[in-house]
């Protein structure tokens, strides 16, 4: 599997002596404050849409579908609610065609998941590439993640994909929260950096699977280095549920 976060802190049991009761209120009072305060700064401001907004959101979305070649790295995190992983991510995009490729560092798995039309292939798997017609189906058979490949290549950017969307807009009128094909796409942070402005904090959600992605560097299509796969079989991901 991918490489999964440690916590190699250790706990200390630190036990006072003889407790002063105004001491433990005030540090109650405090705690209490701070629980209070962290709540609200995670608290995003969202907004219903509105003709202005959409009228924004489909101006932003002309001038995504205006560059369909595109890259980004950064780091990506998978679950299903009992298992998952983390690890380095690559993905280049040229149209509706993709090369997206992950690596665990501590280990040094990866794989390659790649579309040139109508054909999908998995590499870096136990027992050679797999090949099919549908990314999302294609990497849930394989290991048992269930990621929408296809619709995150929009949602990545910010934009809807072709079905149904429901969209809440933060203070400054990007989207907030995105529900579409029964995920929940959450936007946490944006880079301004470019124009249209880029996510970078993108958390997505159905039921029990989660795929969380952090953008480090948007590019144009040559933007990504083309990372070779280890050929060792001993660093490749091995095919689970």
């Amino acid at each position: 599997m991918i490489d999964r976060p440690m916590d190699l802190s250790r706990a200390r049991d630190l036990s006072p002596a003889r407790p002063n009761p105004s001491n433990r209120c005030t540090a109650m009072l405090l705690l209490v404050a701070l629980l209070l305060l962290g709540a609200c700064a995670r608290t995003p401001i969202r907004r219903n849409a509105d003709a202005g907004l959409l009228a924004q959101q489909a101006a932003r979305e002309t001038l995504l579908a205006a560059s369909p070649d595109w890259s980004l790295s950064g780091r990506i995190a998978v679950s299903d609610g009992q298992d998952g992983g983390s690890g380095r991510i690559d993905w280049i995009q040229h149209g509706l065609d993709f090369d997206i490729r992950l690596s665990a560092p501590i280990t040094r798995q990866s794989w390659r998941l790649s579309k040139q039309g109508s054909l999908v292939r998995l590499e870096g798997l136990d027992g050679g590439p797999r090949d099919g017609t549908d990314a999302q189906t294609l990497l849930q058979q394989a290991v048992g993640w269930v990621v929408p490949v296809d619709a995150l290549s929009s949602w990545v950017r910010g934009a809807r994909g072709p079905s149904p969307a429901v969209l809440q807009f933060d203070a400054v009128g990007l989207p907030s929260l995105l529900d579409q094909g029964g995920w929940a796409v959450d936007y946490r942070a944006w880079t301004t950096d470019s124009q249209p402005p880029l996510p970078k904090k993108i958390y997505a959600a159905q039921g029990a699977s989660h795929v969380r992605l952090q953008v480090d560097r948007w590019g144009g299509e040559s933007g990504v280095p083309d990372l070779p796969l280890d050929a060792d079989a001993a660093n490749r991901v091995p095919v689970g549920n």
